[in-house]
């Protein structure tokens, strides 16, 4: 099987739904004559021309809105932020408009439309640029949020969101738009809300989801080396959540700690921990543990970034208080 990047497989994605239906089309900023900020749109003006792919202003709260009203009136709009924390400019559109557009207008209207781009930290970006807002859009009712933590999962999952009738936040990574991975030349969806068991196990359940999986995954294999077995959940799409995948690993392990990269209050960990202590109380042989971003605005300091951001070593701990400290 081949191998390409990240952002390749989002661009195949992409391509392959535009080819698929002509009332698919990608709108934001550079995606065009550029080819992406991070070229995950390269080579597409070419093939598609810019009726279909189009250079926006710096304007995201009109382009967002442009994009929503395309998608109230038949057409699959795919609107690309260079970041989700430029997204906050966008947000009434998103949260007040493209979310309740279904509800308010008494099922007469969906709104099929994609805003996807990079989310969370990427290095020395400071405070302003390094925000993960995952639980923020997994708050609202109306919309679907999709976290992929590889490039297999995220054609998949793009093409799946591509195709639903209902408003898709695709939150990536740009530290991982060159991660590299087989991914298939054949047709393939992965559906929405459906978990991954990532590395089966049977002392402790890790749950993640993004970029922050590689954390999980070299955490487990760091356990492994001294006979403790993890099995890691990939959740994939932290609305809808894959509950039952989570609570069936807990019944067999007992034991659960969740990584994540926004910051603790209000969390997605925040709410697994509720639905497993009240599904699953029974099974718990210890105390649920967290292992977020530490409750700040980022640092610039690359220092201060390894002290604030789920690590291996806080992953281990923890999960080490969940086996030892009972």
């Amino acid at each position: 099987m081949r191998v390409i990047e990240f952002r390749e497989a989002l661009r195949e994605a992409m391509s392959e739904e535009m080819r698929r239906d002509s009332t698919v089309f990608l709108m934001g900023e550079e995606v065009a004559e550029y080819n992406g900020a991070y070229k995950v749109s390269k080579g597409m003006l070419a093939e598609f021309g810019p009726k279909r792919v189009i250079d926006t202003p710096i304007a995201e709260l009109g382009f967002a809105g442009i994009g929503v009203g395309a998608a109230t009136n038949g057409l699959r709009p795919i609107v690309e932020f260079m970041t989700f924390n430029f997204s906050l400019v966008a947000i009434d559109q998103v949260i007040n408009s493209a979310a309740k557009m279904l509800s308010m207008s008494g099922g007469q209207y969906n709104v099929p439309i994609v805003f996807r781009g990079p989310t969370a930290s990427a290095g020395m970006l400071s405070s302003q640029h390094s925000q993960a807002f995952e639980n923020w859009y997994a708050n609202c009712p109306g919309l679907k949020v999709v976290v992929p933590s590889n490039g297999y999962d995220a054609k998949g999952l793009l093409k799946s969101a591509i195709r639903d009738n209902d408003p898709v936040i695709f939150m990536e990574s740009e530290q991982m738009y060159g991660d590299k991975m087989e991914v298939p030349e054949e047709e393939y969806i992965i559906p929405l809300g459906v978990a991954d068991v990532k590395k089966a196990g049977t002392d402790v359940t890790i749950v993640s989801f993004g970029k922050i999986l590689k954390v999980a995954m070299a955490a487990a294999a760091e356990l492994e080396k001294e006979g403790i077995s993890a099995e890691v959940i990939d959740l994939r799409t932290v609305r809808p959540i894959d509950y039952d995948t989570v609570i069936n690993s807990v019944k067999k392990t007992n034991r659960l700690v969740i990584v994540e990269e926004a910051w603790p209050l209000a969390s997605i960990s925040s709410e697994i921990t509720f639905r497993v202590q009240k599904d699953a109380f029974d099974y718990l042989d210890a105390p649920i543990r967290r292992v977020t971003s530490a409750d700040v605005p980022l640092p610039y300091a690359p220092t201060l970034i390894e002290a604030s951001l789920p690590n291996v070593t806080r992953t281990v701990k923890a999960v080490k208080d969940v086996l030892y400290k009972n």
